[in-house]
């Protein structure tokens, strides 16, 4: 049985600046260290896969550029396929401007560059590689004809398809009913569904809302506060774990890199989310997006000192 996995998305490098504050619009906040890091939503989640120890091949579109030869260097490292891997020669690669706050609480400005010229033919000419996939997993930095053709490939072959839908925006119902599994955040999930989530009940609103629509299951992620799950067999909550945040850039990401390899290795929903939460926990004690995302022998270590935890209570 197939246990690789196939992440189509993006690439980015970000540039963070940690603050005091956020600012507000017209204000202008001075702000302390600055670095550099590899990052958008597809990469961050390709190297959350591969690190949590997932077999990756990543699908994406850089520049001819330094960040984009970079980019790809860090994915060599990490132990990602990158023969599928555009440049494009004419758009620069995809940039992040991030602002960090004290509390880790971090805002975001996009420029997709390259991201925006992986086309849904690329896609078209990569469905052997989908078809052997155990699991497909997409984000919404790239064209969504782009992450439509890559759900319709992953269904019309048996393939799971997982959606992280990030940047939230609305989706067409017809890619809503070719997702396996879809994993808003609160302001995702009230993005597709028009329902506010300001608390778990909402939560479980907007989740019930999406499956009626065709998703498969639903997984709402509330940060600290656990995810909700919804499909057929179940409406549940499942708490998170307690720590102490520092940068949250790239939880959601790591979280969704982490389930995909649970559940490329025939885990059960239950133990992929409870894998995904642990690696999720420990990005946010970390500073950065690929930077922080932990490896397979940490996230295994966390949980064993979570579980050994609760048999002392």
């Amino acid at each position: 049985m197939s246990t690789r996995i196939v992440v189509v998305g993006s690439s980015n490098t970000d540039m963070i600046v940690r603050a005091a504050k956020l600012p507000k619009p017209g204000e202008t906040v001075i702000g302390g260290g600055f670095s550099t890091a590899a990052g958008g939503k597809g990469a961050n989640q390709a190297v959350a896969a591969a690190r949590a120890g997932g077999d990756v091949t990543f699908i994406t579109c850089v520049g001819d550029d330094a960040f984009g030869q970079s980019a790809v260097l860090g994915f060599v490292d990490d132990g990602i396929d990158v023969a599928h891997i555009l440049t494009d020669p004419v758009h620069a690669s995809g940039v992040a401007l991030i602002m960090v706050d004290e509390a880790g609480e971090n805002c975001i400005a996009v420029s997709p560059g390259a991201n925006a010229c992986l086309f849904p033919g690329h896609i078209a000419d990569l469905e052997a590689l989908i078809a052997g996939a155990a699991v497909v997993l997409a984000q919404l930095e790239v064209p969504v004809e782009t992450v439509s053709k890559a759900a319709e490939l992953a269904v019309k072959h048996g393939v799971r398809f997982v959606l992280n839908p990030a940047p939230a925006m609305a989706l067409e119902e017809s890619l809503l009913r070719r997702c396996s599994l879809l994993t808003p955040n609160e302001s995702e999930a009230g993005c597709l569904t028009g329902i506010a989530v300001r608390c778990k009940d909402d939560a479980f609103r907007a989740a019930r809302k999406l499956h009626a629509a065709g998703v498969g299951t639903v997984l709402i992620t509330l940060g600290g506060e656990g995810v909700i799950v919804v499909d057929d067999q179940r409406e549940m909550h499942m708490p998170g774990f307690a720590v102490t945040p520092v940068d949250t850039t790239a939880a959601g990401d790591c979280f969704n890199g982490a389930l995909v390899v649970a559940l490329a290795e025939g885990r059960s929903l239950d133990d992929a989310i409870r894998f995904a939460q642990a690696a999720a926990a420990l990005s946010v004690t970390v500073i950065g997006a690929q930077p922080s995302l932990p490896m397979r022998d940490r996230i295994e270590a966390f949980l064993v000192g979570a579980n050994t935890s609760a048999n002392k209570v």
